[in-house]
């Protein structure tokens, strides 16, 4: 199965991409690698994953996600670490009953222990 993080016309396979991070084999190594793994997350339904890595400091009780929401697409934008602080800009596209919704935000994240940590994200109109 081709990771649903990567473009269409991209080969990568889950397997090689995402999952080691979902099984929690590995920690992704940056913060653009732990934001395309809680894409994969999103678009598998593993909210487990998400709350794992969502800072204590801001993470919610529980994650709600959507039945029915197909995620679709991902395009990273830009991404910049500075130490133990980052930023990633992305577009992130969902479907569902026929409609087409953007998500196009830019998240911060912290690495604690030698892991990165969503913290929360700015969400661009």
């Amino acid at each position: 199965m081709r990771c649903p993080c990567r473009k269409k016309s991209e080969t990568t396979l889950y397997a090689d991409c995402c999952e080691p991070y979902h099984l929690g084999r590995h920690s992704a190594p940056t913060a653009e690698k732990l934001m395309r793994s809680r894409y994969a997350a999103f678009a598998l339904g593993k909210a487990d994953y998400l709350l794992r890595t969502w800072h204590a400091a801001t993470r919610p009780q529980s994650v709600q996600l959507t039945p029915g929401e197909e995620w679709v697409q991902l395009r990273v934008l830009a991404a910049k670490e500075d130490g133990d602080r980052a930023k990633v800009e992305f577009i992130a596209k969902s479907r569902r009953g026929g409609r087409t919704d953007t998500l196009h935000e830019t998240s911060r994240f912290v690495r604690e222990d030698g892991r990165w940590f969503y913290v929360d994200g700015a969400i661009t109109d």
